[in-house]
């Protein structure tokens, strides 16, 4: 006799809904490691992201009667429910707003779901490789039916930013490969397939190819006319929502406005301080670009090792002090990102089984040489204690929470703020090992700090605050945003504007580096405070990482009580 689903508590509930998730987007089965996945691609298409929606209502009504259960009240029970209820309802306002029919981004999209999830397919057998046949050959559908979802946006005004769509056939020009017989990606990526399947993978990379050729001529011929002159920002509306989205809570915009001018203040204080003990008399970024050139590097032929060899060395200091970590949680690889990525670093978590580990990604956009004050704190976010020790420690305790706290639930401002956090911890223990790399450290806090400023600013269309050193009284635009941006960072141009047009198009997820740093620092502090002189850091970060995810709505309360 199958069980009766109208018995089942929050949690199992949970688990449910993912694997219901998982048959109707089985891309994120593949990041979840279910083999059945392995060959197919979502349906993008209006009615296949409807199904999904049709999902998520289904399991919220559900939800309303498991949580009447006796047992829904226990703490595992609850938390869950909270979350499930917050994600699935912030997930349908995105959706129900016909978010989905203007999805085109650098980083976030249904196009970058069909290639990135070549990049963690399993790929250690003859049969791993006739999987990926057959997902390569389910791509024409896949971008089709994306493409019937931004024509019906069009059909309904729901444009995407004409910078978005300028960017993305950028992408699809080096993902494609030139007119000239150049090596398209997918062509490249079955080129270390077996001899066996020679010919299968071939023919199925260029039916993939081609499916990305014919997406191309539509997004240029048609999509990017459409959305010519049209608004790069998305206004107070549809910010607000996209903030919920990714941050888990209704935020107080203009509070978060004003905390990243007081934090964009603090840093350039301890920046200066720092700058002159590399270049006495420059301003940070005269020291940062100094060091680019002056500074300690690492060439392109041993960045990954290096990177690799940074992240070991923090797990044997932070193990057995600050964290207590599993075997499975201690492996983490360094990876080279695929050519046509996004400029920012990126973190993947392992499968569930952990027989793919978590793995940290360098785009690496054509430079050969690599500053070490830009590597250290990225890869302490990135990877070891950030990304990686929060992720892997939630596969970890899957089993004792649910799949979806610690997969499919995760609150993008609590995973970057942890990560910010993480970076920060590594400063606090004084493993920043010189003042090159401290000052690497301040420069991304900026940047999150930056971001909280120029990403709320230029969509709601505030005004400079008239005591700032730029523009003050103007009101912010992307270019002026693009400006400030610049000028208060030691990345490259290239960097710069391919975070910008990040921002333009994922509006309310860069806020929450720096909201969630304040959450997490704010949850520690009280703790400390709670237990005085009994408090143990290894004992709280553990915890801490074991709760799964967590909205901002609920992260202070509950690391306060750890």
């Amino acid at each position: 006799m199958s069980e009766d689903p109208t018995t089942w508590l929050p949690r199992r509930l949970a688990d449910a809904y993912v694997d219901s998730l998982v048959e109707l987007d089985p891309v994120l089965g593949t990041y979840l490691g279910v083999a059945a996945s392995a060959d197919a691609l979502p349906d993008f298409s209006p009615a296949g992201e409807g199904a999904v929606a049709d999902l998520k209502r289904r399991t919220l009504a559900r939800l309303a009667e498991a949580e009447k259960l006796p047992g829904a009240d226990a703490d595992i029970e609850r938390r869950c429910a909270r979350l499930l209820r917050e994600r699935l309802t912030a997930e349908l306002a995105v959706h129900d707003a016909g978010e989905p029919l203007r999805a085109v981004s650098n980083m976030f999209s249904p196009l970058h779901s069909v290639r990135d999830v070549f990049t963690v397919a399993p790929t250690g057998t003859d049969e791993d490789w006739a999987a990926i046949a057959r997902r390569l050959r389910a791509a024409p559908a896949a971008l089709e039916g994306y493409r019937a979802s931004l024509a019906e946006g069009l059909a309904r005004s729901l444009h995407a930013g004409p910078r978005q769509v300028a960017t993305v056939i950028g992408q699809l020009d080096e993902w494609i490969g030139d007119d000239d017989g150049g090596t398209s990606w997918f062509t490249g990526f079955v080129a270390d397939g077996p001899e066996a399947l020679r010919g299968e993978l071939d023919a199925a990379a260029l039916t993939a190819t081609d499916a990305l050729v014919a997406l191309r001529a539509w997004l240029r011929d048609v999509y990017a006319p459409a959305v010519e002159g049209g608004p790069e920002v998305v206004g107070r509306e549809r910010y607000a929502r996209w903030a919920r989205y990714w941050n888990g809570t209704d935020l107080d915009l203009e509070e978060a406005y004003a905390y990243g001018w007081s934090e964009f203040h603090r840093l350039h204080a301890e920046m200066t301080a720092e700058a002159a003990k590399i270049l006495p008399g420059a301003t940070p970024w005269e020291a940062l670009k100094h060091l680019d050139t002056a500074g300690e590097t690492v060439d392109i032929a041993d960045v990954r090792e290096w990177l690799q060899s940074l992240m070991d060395r923090a797990i044997e200091t932070l193990d057995g002090t600050h964290f207590e970590l599993a075997e499975p949680v201690r492996r983490v690889e360094s990876m080279i990102a695929p050519a046509g990525s996004a400029a920012a670093p990126y973190y993947t978590s392992p499968s569930l089984d952990f027989s793919r580990p978590g793995r940290t990604w360098l785009p690496t956009l054509g430079e050969t040489k690599f500053p070490v004050y830009d590597l250290v704190s990225t890869w302490y976010h990135e990877g070891v204690p950030g990304h990686h020790l929060q992720l892997a420690q939630w596969v970890y305790v899957a089993d004792r929470l649910s799949r979806y706290q610690t997969t499919v639930g995760g609150v993008s401002a609590n995973l970057e703020g942890w990560a910010l956090y993480a970076e920060r911890l590594m400063d606090e223990l004084g493993l920043l090992e010189n003042a090159e790399q401290r000052i690497g450290y301040l420069d991304c806090q900026m940047m999150r700090a930056v971001r909280v400023i120029i990403d709320i600013g230029m969509h709601l269309e505030l005004a400079i605050p008239d005591d700032s050193p730029f523009h003050p009284g103007e009101t912010w635009t992307p270019e002026l945003a693009h400006e400030f941006f610049g000028r208060h960072s030691g990345r490259p141009a290239d960097f710069v504007a391919s975070e910008l047009v990040r921002y333009l198009g994922m509006p309310g997820q860069a806020i929450g580096y720096k909201l969630g740093e304040r959450a997490w620092l704010t949850g520690r502090e009280a703790a400390r405070a709670a237990h005085g002189d009994a408090f143990d850091a290894k004992k709280w970060h553990m915890a801490a990482l074991s709760q799964g995810s967590l909205g901002l709505d609920d992260l202070v309360d509950e690391l306060s009580a750890l």
